[in-house]
């Protein structure tokens, strides 16, 4: 039984035993039933506020606020440990907006794409840990090919990753007609943030805003050995209006998915293809 199951029956038992319905238990918190209720099957991993509201209700003396950091210790394979959270969050987002400078984001990533970025980040690592942290990514994808429940996703790409390849021309071109795909099939919805737009809002950093229909939205953000992610509502809503400040500078989805089919073409034909300008 993995902890996360583990601890979720502790927490439906404890409920049950108190006579609790989801909704009662609830009560005065910010999720809903669903959240609870895929917490007790050992699908979700409980947030902290949640801990210490089910050790109020429930009478239990800190006991689940303190095995929140078993929960949140237990790695999956291929994973770092601060992107746990945000793992889970995916498969129950509503909707995900990112917006990444420098690499094509994980959801999106071709295996030799991911490949490159994992060596490039773990150059010690082995061909078995490398294709472990290969084949974890590549997993999360799938999220993507579900009949119903697929989160909206939006993204803000730079030019610069259609421009500056970091993989030989076919690879890359693979790339992004995996972009063109996903698009076509209105799974995601791209835009490019040109070189010349200036100044913008997040000119540093990675941005990853996922809402949800039974909890409140979360802020995540990572740089290299490090992620972190926000919870604070009133903090969300500041990343949430720079976001929207950095979409509306960004060229619209049309002319960006015109742009990328273009750059994918290029590179099937061995061309580099010229600043998107």
């Amino acid at each position: 039984m993995s902890v996360p199951t583990f601890y979720g029956k502790e927490l439906r038992w404890k409920r049950e035993a108190a006579g609790l319905s989801l909704e009662a238990f609830l009560e005065g918190s910010f999720y809903g039933k669903s959240y609870l209720s895929d917490i007790e099957h050992g699908e979700r991993r409980m947030p902290l506020d949640l801990a210490r509201h089910a050790d109020r209700v429930l009478e239990t003396d800190g006991f689940f606020e303190r095995r929140c950091e078993d929960v949140r210790n237990a790695r999956r394979a291929g994973h770092a440990r601060y992107f746990e959270q945000v793992l889970e969050a995916e498969k129950h987002a509503r909707a995900i907006e990112e917006w990444c400078p420098s690499l094509f984001p994980g959801l999106l990533q071709t295996p030799a794409y991911a490949r490159a970025v994992v060596l490039a980040t773990h150059p010690l690592s082995l061909d078995d840990e490398a294709e472990e942290k290969v084949s974890a990514r590549m997993a999360r994808a799938q999220l993507f090919e579900r009949d119903h429940h697929t989160p909206e996703y939006w993204v803000i790409l730079h030019e610069l990753l259609i421009t500056d390849p970091i993989l030989p021309p076919q690879e890359m071109a693979e790339q992004l007609e995996r972009i063109v795909e996903l698009t076509e099939r209105r799974r995601i919805t791209p835009q490019l943030l040109l070189r010349k737009c200036g100044t913008h809002p997040f000119m540093t950093g990675t941005a990853k805003i996922m809402t949800f229909p039974d909890a409140p939205p979360l802020f995540y953000t990572e740089s290299l050995h490090s992620g972190d992610t926000i919870d604070d509502p009133a903090l969300v809503g500041e990343y949430r209006r720079s976001y929207d400040q950095l979409r509306a500078v960004a060229l619209s989805p049309k002319a960006s998915l015109a742009m990328i089919k273009s750059a994918a073409e290029d590179y099937r034909n061995g061309k580099q293809p010229d600043r998107l300008e």
